[in-house]
């Protein structure tokens, strides 16, 4: 979770509030300038975790071309459910791209899975979430995993999330590096796959879990 981003609070409000009927004219310039703003701290994020990865800061950022990355805008109203037992508001999966940024209304229903459970995530004001995707776990050839998530509905108060998905270019092939296979001593964990065919290859499936392309590894995992 992310507290110290830079966006303004009140760029984040008018992002959830983008709902409401008499604003749409000025939702287009809004979603623009959120989008931007979160592309550069994808950006900077990616920095570290690439230097984490032992490589230079830049490498992840040049290998993706990151400055053509695509983003992906998705808004997510959940209404308050008399019977919140008997309704999902979202299946377990996982994300595409490398790091997917979720704001709320500030009414919780999210959980992640931890150690074969299921855990309850707070809903922060002016927070950011950031989980890991699929092309993380890819390029890091496992040493960062995929994020599985979903979404529990309650009988108070409706939830409003917005998530920004953000990937490499679609036309970039994503692998481990060379430097990471080799200071690693083992084989690449996933199949390089240009990122539009794995899109499609997600996209034509039923949302469940981690992406068919995670679940059927070339080698082991990480010990």
């Amino acid at each position: 979770m992310v507290v110290n981003h830079g966006i303004p609070e009140k760029l984040i409000e008018s992002v959830i509030d983008f709902h409401s009927p008499q604003k749409p004219a000025s939702i287009r310039g809004i979603v623009q300038d959120y989008c931007e703003r979160i592309r550069g701290l994808v950006i900077e994020l990616v920095k570290g975790l690439s230097h984490n990865l032992g490589l230079q800061q830049d490498e992840m950022e040049i290998a993706l071309n990151l400055e053509s990355c695509l983003q992906i805008f998705v808004a997510n109203y959940y209404p308050k459910y008399p019977n919140p037992r008997a309704a999902q508001g979202m299946v377990p999966h996982s994300d595409h791209g490398l790091l997917t940024f979720l704001i709320t209304n500030g009414v919780g229903g999210l959980q992640i899975q931890h150690a074969g459970k299921w855990v309850n995530v707070p809903a922060r004001a002016g927070s950011i979430l950031v989980n890991a995707g699929d092309h993380l776990e890819i390029f890091s050839n496992g040493k960062y995993s995929s994020v599985l998530r979903r979404v529990v509905m309650n009988d108070e108060s409706p939830r409003i999330s917005v998530a920004i998905a953000n990937g490499p270019s679609l036309e970039t092939i994503v692998r481990p590096p060379e430097k990471l296979i080799e200071k690693g001593g083992r084989a690449p964990f996933y199949a390089p796959m240009k990122y539009s065919e794995y899109l499609m290859s997600q996209q034509s499936n039923s949302l469940h879990e981690k992406s068919s392309n995670l679940r059927f590894p070339t080698s082991a995992p990480w010990n």
